[in-house]
């Protein structure tokens, strides 16, 4: 396909899906960490389209603002009724009239269609052809519009299923509703389409046969079933997300990391990792998370946000949330979450801890049961602790606080001023002995119940 070629595409999210039975609109409804509307959006920029409009329902300004979250310069328009794809796609108009080579129509609610597909159908435009419709071979074609060819395999209509005969519904070659016109012709085609049909609906499909009429060529690309999934209800949203996982799995695997149970773990399409990772079962990557080589992320462990630094060890059953950012050899372990934090070269924090808002050197050990107080209910606040320093187990470090280098804080203190470097800093109550307290004690109450 040439690189001088422009293109515009015109995204569909405009449907109200019913079936999902939500409050959230359909097309925003995640697929690994990432709303669908997002999905289809990265892969039309990954096709190299540089002008996309978006349709959108009455009202729907939260589909609006994510369109635009993720396409800033991105033309948003309204479907006010909605009486079919052809009306939907219409509804962009004065984007279509600016003119393109390539106009590219595709659907919110379609996640799993990659950059590659979109550029194939790009691709049969500039070989010459005036429609591309992209098609799949269905296990059971039940319910799509089938892809009707001539005996020399050339595209003659796309007939719903509602409006086929007993023959045409025989055809197992679906249609996948994803298409690519002649952008500069479309706008006259579209505009010669009716809706004498079952629904009385304006169907997009009915633009093969006007094209063809008006002697330009239609072709067939072919996609996997899987790749052309649609999403209307929650089932095929969890259908969705199995489908998005493997991906995702296979291409970390194959990237040179292993995962003892790869069924048990998910991903995000913006999970970055390194060379030998391993992962546990069971571990759940948020968006936003890069690990480094050799890092190992153990059992039940959830990461946001997050980065992992080379040979850093995290987990069993810890959180890493959006900021945290642990450094090489750095080891995080069993029950503790870090938010918002920076673990220096080989600092531990091993179990039962909350380090949030902080900055902790190089080689620095954090006890068992510590906390960072970083919110007084108003303001958030940071702890430093520098390289070295140990913080005894079950202490509550009030920020903003700093322990300096190679200090000690005794268990159980309550830190509320600076501790200097090298210092030990003990913040507890003194402890007190009452010789024989307890024996007597033990008699009195076992003489108290006897009473009773």
């Amino acid at each position: 396909m040439p690189s001088t070629r422009k293109a515009l595409a015109i995204v569909l999210a405009a449907g109200e899906g019913t079936r999902m039975n939500s409050d959230t609109p359909k097309v925003l409804h995640k697929v690994a960490g990432r709303s669908m509307l997002a999905h289809v959006l990265g892969a039309v920029a990954e096709a190299g389209v540089e002008a996309i409009a978006v349709v959108v329902g009455p009202g729907r300004e939260d589909v609006r603002g994510e369109a635009l979250r993720l396409s800033p310069d991105a033309r948003t328009f309204v479907q006010t009724d909605r009486l079919g794809t052809a009306h939907a796609v219409m509804a962009a108009r004065e984007a279509i009239a600016d003119g393109r080579d390539d106009l590219l129509v595709l659907f919110a609610d379609t996640p799993l269609v990659s950059g590659a597909t979109i550029r194939a159908l790009r691709d049969a435009l500039a070989q010459g052809a005036g429609i591309a419709a992209l098609g799949f071979v269905a296990a059971d074609p039940f319910g799509y519009g089938r892809l009707l060819q001539d005996d020399a395999g050339r595209l003659v209509a796309i007939r719903e299923e509602k409006d086929a005969s007993d023959a045409e519904r025989a055809v197992k070659l679906c249609n996948a509703g994803l298409m690519a016109l002649d952008g500069w012709t479309a706008l006259d085609w579209l505009g010669r389409i009716r809706n004498a049909n079952a629904k009385g609906e304006y169907y997009l499909t009915d633009v093969v046969e006007i094209a063809r009429a008006s002697g330009r060529e239609a072709r067939i690309v072919l996609a996997d079933e899987t790749e052309v999934l649609g999403v209307n209800d929650r089932v095929q949203l969890a259908q969705a997300e199995a489908v998005a996982q493997d991906r995702l799995r296979r291409a970390a695997m194959a990237a040179g990391v292993t995962m003892i149970a790869p069924e048990t773990v998910f991903l995000c399409p913006d999970t970055v990792f390194g060379r030998d990772v391993l992962i546990e079962p069971n571990v759940v990557f948020g968006p936003g998370v890069a690990v480094g080589d050799r890092a190992v992320i153990h059992a039940f462990s959830h990461l946001e946000g997050a980065s992992v630094g080379a040979g850093a060890n995290v987990g069993p059953f810890a959180r890493l949330r959006p900021g945290a950012a642990l450094a090489e050899e750095a080891k995080v372990g069993n029950f503790v979450e870090i938010k918002n934090a920076n673990l220096g070269h080989g600092a531990k924090v091993s179990h039962l801890t909350y380090i949030g808002d902080a900055d902790v050197g190089a080689n620095a050990n954090i006890g068992a049961g510590t906390i960072t107080c970083n919110y007084d209910g108003f303001f958030k606040y940071r702890t430093v602790i520098g390289a070295n320093a140990f913080i005894g187990s079950n202490s509550a470090l009030v920020a903003p606080v700093e322990v300096g280098p190679g200090a000690y804080v005794g268990s159980g203190s309550v830190v509320t001023r600076d501790v200097t470097a090298d210092a030990l800093a003990v913040a507890r109550g003194r402890q007190i002995e009452k010789a024989g307290w307890a024996a007597s004690f033990r008699v009195a109450q076992a003489a108290k119940k006897t009473k009773k």
